[in-house]
């Protein structure tokens, strides 16, 4: 008789010995499971063979609305872990049949992306102090990433080719593949065109020579994470609030650029077509956003909203 315990021991061994799985996540494993066999327990389930769906799904629901409740991604974590060992189980021969899989996480609460102000966002770009080769590029990276909304990664894999000075426009390339020509603004053309003159000559000088729009000291292109730790160090020298610095995230800009367009008056797809989604429904959390804005607007301003 294939008992929960024994296969959640067979389980975490396969993950460990076969998949490699780290000593932390393997913790999270058993954390995770322990509940769930503690589950079957109270249902007097000592055969997973005989465990149905719908003591799946109990399981699930009791995460979410017992004496301590887990939040919904806790919970989901947890499903996530039940699934991986009833699937297993299936493949080991040691049940007939899956009955985790139909079983749908909680739904996550969808969050607003978070959107500095414009005043912020020039603070926060005014923290990248352009006195150095690697100053320039910095603020020329950040400027950048405000001006076209792209992401870090687009941005770093950028070559001199795809900037177009004489049109304002930059080639993106993003995910799948796909290409986009997106606007760059005046100070973005102007902190790069400093940093083409007068600091990327010299880092450059170190290299074998590459097509990189942007470099790092070593000649060589920046990569993503160089380029998180320039908006980091950016936002920590910045002087923003504590709870501001924090909340920033490598797509911060993004955002920031996505709703002061759409707070602007730009149209939806407009924006749909600038950050590269392929869906309008992607684009649209931003109008969430703005309408918030409006929404403290009125209330302070329209008569009929106070009192």
């Amino acid at each position: 008789m294939p008992t929960p315990e024994r296969v959640v021991e067979d389980y975490l061994g396969h993950l460990a010995v076969e998949r490699g799985r780290a000593p932390n996540t393997l913790r999270s494993y058993r954390l995770d499971l322990d509940r769930y066999t503690g589950h079957l327990a109270d249902l007097g389930r000592g055969d997973l063979s005989a465990v149905k769906e719908t003591d799946v799904a109990g399981f699930v629901t009791a995460l979410r609305t017992g004496e301590r409740p887990l939040a919904a991604s806790s919970a989901a974590r947890a499903l996530a872990a039940v699934r991986g060992l009833h699937r297993f189980a299936v493949q080991e021969g040691t049940v007939p049949t899956d009955v985790a899989a139909g079983v749908a996480p909680p739904s996550l609460p969808s969050r607003l992306p978070t959107a500095l102000s414009i005043d912020q966002v020039d603070q926060l770009i005014a923290g990248c102090v352009a006195d150095s080769p690697t100053g320039l590029r910095d603020r020329a990276l950040l400027e950048l990433l405000y001006s076209t909304g792209a992401r870090i990664s687009e941005i770093v894999g950028a070559d001199l080719d795809d900037l177009d000075q004489q049109a304002r426009t930059v080639l993106l390339h993003g995910k799948g593949n796909k290409q986009r020509i997106v606007p760059v603004g005046r100070p973005a053309l102007a902190a790069v065109d400093a940093y083409l003159v007068r600091a990327r000559p010299t880092l450059g000088a170190r290299g074998a020579g590459t097509p990189a729009l942007l470099i790092n000291a070593r000649g060589n292109r920046m990569s993503r994470q160089s380029a998180w730790h320039v908006l980091r160090s950016a936002a920590e020298a910045s002087g923003l609030e504590p709870s501001v610095v924090a909340s920033i995230s490598p797509h911060t800009l993004r955002h920031c650029f996505a709703t002061h367009l759409l707070s602007g008056g730009a149209d939806v797809r407009v924006v749909q077509e600038l950050l590269g989604h392929a869906s309008v429904a992607t684009t649209q959390i931003y109008t969430h956003v703005t309408v918030d804005t409006l929404r403290e607007v009125y209330a302070t301003a329209h008569p009929r909203a106070r009192g």
